[in-house]
């Protein structure tokens, strides 16, 4: 039952609106084409991206007065209580990082198994070239390595961006630990993306990179654009 949720919901609509953009593009160009949904994916889910930055943002500003309430109130319940308060306030939502992510999941999951059965169809409906001699039905290693190399970009922004906002209830010692394995997956994540990429067709890397670097060029702008006048935001 859920999968056919899944199916009608995401994976059929996606399916249907790739075909529908190659048939109607000039040029026919399924890199083309997965440019072009990818730049619909960003765009769709670019007010939650914003929503989550403004919100990271806010709590790095005001991180001193988070760390003046889990200073003075030591009991988890107290400290949790204050902190709710203390967000409500100044319209802090500490989890709003979370739903990007979570709307995005099954977005992916859709989009791999429409690249899959798109790329493995031998019927030529699709030509799976992108500019006259890239075939994205076969692995590609230089994508591959693309991929891992936009990711590892990204892990690094996600370091950085996670390191400046407080995490409540948390200690010290445990905050250097999260630290430590922030750092190690920062070159782990990109390596594993590598070994995922080399083994599938290179529509998939080559979307995963499309993907990593609208994302940092979103989070660039958004990062900018609030950084400068944090204080009204």
């Amino acid at each position: 039952m859920l999968g056919n949720l899944f199916n009608q919901i995401l994976y059929e609509p996606i399916f249907k609106f790739l075909v529908f953009l190659y048939n109607n593009i000039p040029g026919h160009d399924l890199g083309i084409v997965i440019i072009i949904l990818t730049v619909l994916i960003r765009i769709i889910l670019f007010p939650l991206s914003q929503k989550s930055i403004k919100s990271q943002m806010k709590m790095a500003l005001h991180k001193d007065e988070i760390k003046e309430i889990q200073g003075k109130y030591k009991s988890k319940e107290e400290q949790s209580r204050e902190l709710m308060k203390f967000y409500k306030e100044n319209k802090i939502n500490p989890f709003s990082g979370c739903l990007p992510l979570l709307i995005q999941f099954p977005i992916l999951i859709a989009l791999y198994k429409v690249f899959i059965n798109v790329l493995s169809a031998k019927d030529g409906l699709i030509d799976p070239l992108f500019l006259g001699f890239l075939d994205l039905s076969k692995r590609s290693p230089i994508l591959a390595i693309i991929a891992g190399i936009s990711q590892f970009f990204a892990s690094r922004l996600a370091m950085k961006r996670t390191a400046s906002i407080p995490q409540p209830g948390i200690s010290e010692k445990a905050a250097q630990t999260q630290k430590n394995m922030s750092r190690q997956m920062t070159y782990m994540f990109p390596l594993l993306t590598i070994f995922i990429a080399w083994n599938f067709p290179a529509g998939l890397p080559f979307y995963w990179a499309v993907s990593t670097v609208l994302g940092l060029a979103q989070d660039y702008y958004l990062y900018k654009k609030y950084g400068r006048n944090k204080k009204d935001n």
